[in-house]
């Protein structure tokens, strides 16, 4: 089994799409990124990279590529489960939370955690998504960005298909 760390922030600005687990959330402002900006996702992404020892997704995906501007996180993700099931891993478990004032995330947790076990390849009850505020602190309390983290366990994956 390996265990990974990921966390990711982004800022707030107008005239961007909020963007989180795959999920389009209305509000006022969206996150900046060369990408869609999913801070949640990417959270993801480098806690399974760092399970694997394999650097980020600024490793993987730069932002100095065209190819990944304003690309869909979850397609990101979907390389990252490719990388992950090359190297002979699955998901156990991974925990995610999102740090955000604003908007409230509750109604859309279920939708993030159905489409992030679909892309991993795993069941619902192997994702945990959960939202909190800072009560006002810090730049997630001024509305100015919001960030994520996640932890995920990886177990290999054994291959019972062998003859004697």
């Amino acid at each position: 089994m390996r265990v990974g760390f990921g966390y990711d922030v982004h800022q707030l600005v107008e005239d961007r799409k909020l963007i989180l687990g795959g999920v389009e959330i209305p509000y006022k402002m969206g996150l900046l990124g060369h990408s869609d900006a999913d801070v949640l996702v990417h959270a993801i992404m480098d806690s399974i990279l760092g399970a694997l020892a394999l650097g980020d997704i600024g490793k993987h995906f730069p932002d100095t590529d065209m190819e990944y501007k304003n690309i869909d996180s979850m397609i990101l993700l979907g390389r990252v489960y490719n990388i992950m099931k090359d190297k002979g891993y699955e998901i156990g478990n991974l925990d995610a939370t999102v740090v955000a004032q604003a908007p409230k995330l509750a109604p859309y947790i279920d939708q993030m955690r159905e489409n992030i076990c679909k892309v991993l390849n795993t069941e619902i009850e192997n994702i945990s998504v959960k939202a909190t505020t800072t009560e006002w602190l810090g730049f997630e309390g001024r509305e100015e960005g919001i960030s994520s983290s996640s932890v995920c366990l990886l177990k290999k994956v054994i291959d019972n298909n062998y003859s004697l």
